[in-house]
């Protein structure tokens, strides 16, 4: 049978009585009529489930990586964390050489990255690290280029973070704060270079608003109009900081895909000039430069779901909006970049707003015509059923994009727009021969209230429903207490295939009991 893979962004299961659960508010009728007529169950996507720390939210990245490596991977955040807990991250060479280097010339080093400790992008225990590696190499000149957050924190939670900082530069006796800007500009990846370009500037130029005071900084930003800390504009608070062509930069984001631009808008990548002459002098934590040194690499997956259905000739279609197209496919093929022989992949441009609230369909009607038109029959094609893909991946962003946005009525309204899109696909593709997985990769338009009532941009700690929409298992049931590790088994279980043995989930079928 052929498969269609409908990953629902940012979609958990939250309390119907939660009067922040925008799913329940929008009452989507349809998605209700499924997980009545259908068997579905709940899928564990935070913490260890996804390769994180205990206790920490899932995410897009780990969860499409999870989904297609059909087993638990450690991800980068807790490979740092362990390397920081075991020391080695104190005796890493590449570190150890750029504090050498930079010694020998008498230049600075730049710590750039998010200050958070959600652990989503980056986490703030990486920045003190850093600092503390420094202070044990007895190095002084080190200048801070913080990324405010405001998405996966509290909207206006910066001045914590930034206070934990000036205590740590404090106590260590090293460590200037130069620079701070929103991840709006500094993290975009929908490629908006003119607000890259702003945080380049902002860095190399001293282009921004100017205080001497981070604290009183961020008050004066709020008082301008930057309503959270996601879009707070260019601040300098020492030019003595700004990075200089023969400094080093060391970038602790770890997440690869908000972390690209502004890397390659320092390296050179896909620029006719750049700003290193040496790749060096950008250091990166995770793989999201071709050219630059990368402290933590990311571990070979053999056997993904993606690279198993090429190897034995199936033909595959990936199709996201432009915000979730490197997850459908960089990420869901354990981050190999290149299609895998058969596989097709279809863009769909993402609205050009500031805030999805403003469009909270963003391209999600295009996305269904875009699949509807692949899923028609073609009576060339020599196989069974005359069906072009024998497995389709989907990612609607709705519901992570827009309830980012911490914008509940817009995220209603997009809940809305998702069980009209599934309303049209799902007769569809039942019609045209295929068994349908809807799940979800992480929580969040299910929870779109903190507790004091306050906005929640960020992602929930929810499990995440999954749901099997198919004929043939209609009395069947699917198995409680499992995670994102059982998708892919389950997908190549309705495709009649065995799993590879690199596989560690299981399918999530458990009665079979055809109709």
């Amino acid at each position: 049978m052929n498969s269609l893979l409908i990953i629902l962004d940012g979609f958990g299961e939250g309390d119907p009585k939660d009067p922040g659960n925008a799913q329940e508010i929008a009452d989507m009728k349809f998605y209700k009529s499924l997980k009545k007529n259908y068997p579905w169950t709940l899928l564990s996507c935070t913490g260890h489930a996804v390769g994180l720390p205990e206790r920490v939210m899932g995410n897009s990245e780990v969860g499409h990586f999870t989904m297609g490596a059909g087993r638990v991977v450690f991800q980068t955040l807790e490979m740092i964390n362990k390397s920081i807990r075991e020391k080695t991250f104190f005796e890493n060479k590449i570190f150890l050489n750029a504090i050498k280097k930079a010694k020998e010339n008498k230049t600075a080093i730049h710590l750039l990255g998010m200050i958070s400790d959600e652990g989503v992008h980056a986490h703030i225990n990486h920045l003190f690290a850093l600092l503390e590696l420094c202070k044990q190499e007895n190095f002084t000149n080190v200048w801070i280029h913080a990324i405010t957050d405001g998405r996966d924190v509290h909207e206006r939670s910066v001045k914590t973070y930034l206070h934990q900082i000036l205590e740590k530069t404090k106590d260590l006796g090293l460590g200037t704060i130069a620079t701070i800007i929103g991840r709006f500009y500094t993290m975009d990846r929908d490629t908006n270079w003119d607000r890259t370009k702003k945080a380049f500037e902002l860095m190399t130029k001293g282009i921004g608003f100017e205080s001497e005071d981070a604290l009183k900084a961020i008050d004066e930003a709020y008082e301008r109009g930057d309503e959270t800390d996601y879009y707070i504009q260019p601040i300098i608070l020492d030019k003595k900081g700004l990075i200089q062509k023969n400094d080093t930069v060391i970038f602790f984001n770890f997440r690869t895909d908000r972390a690209k631009q502004i890397s390659q808008m320092f390296n050179g990548e896909n620029f006719e000039t750049k700003y290193f002459e040496n790749p060096t002098q950008f250091i990166c934590f995770g793989p999201y430069s071709k050219i630059s040194p990368v402290i933590f690499p990311m571990t070979k997956v053999k056997n993904n779901l993606g690279e198993y259905l090429s190897n034995l000739g199936k033909k595959q279609l990936r199709i996201a909006e432009t915000e979730k197209y490197a997850h459908v496919t960089f990420f869901f093929n354990s981050q190999v970049k290149e299609p895998y022989k058969n596989e097709e992949r279809i863009l769909v441009n993402s609205p050009k707003c500031p805030s999805y609230a403003e469009k909270p369909e963003m391209s999600a009607y295009e996305l269904t015509e875009k699949i509807i038109e692949k899923l028609t029959p073609n009576p060339s094609l020599k196989k069974e059923g005359n069906n072009e893909f024998d497995f389709i991946a989907l990612n609607y962003a709705n519901g992570d994009l827009v309830g980012h946005s911490g914008d509940l009525n817009a995220t209603i309204k997009c809940c809305k727009v998702l069980d009209e899109c599934l309303a049209k696909l799902i007769p569809e593709a039942l019609k045209n021969g295929y068994e349908i997985l809807i799940t979800g990769d992480h929580g969040n338009c299910e929870d779109m209230l903190y507790p004091d009532g306050s906005a929640k941009p960020a992602h929930s700690m929810n499990k995440v429903p999954c749901l099997l929409i198919s004929d043939r298992f209609k009395n069947a049931q699917l198995k409680n207490g499992k995670s994102l590790q059982d998708i892919a088994p389950t997908i190549l279980e309705l495709m009649n295939l065995k799993k590879p043995k690199e596989m560690d989930g299981e399918s999530l079928i458990f009665f079979k009991f055809p109709q």
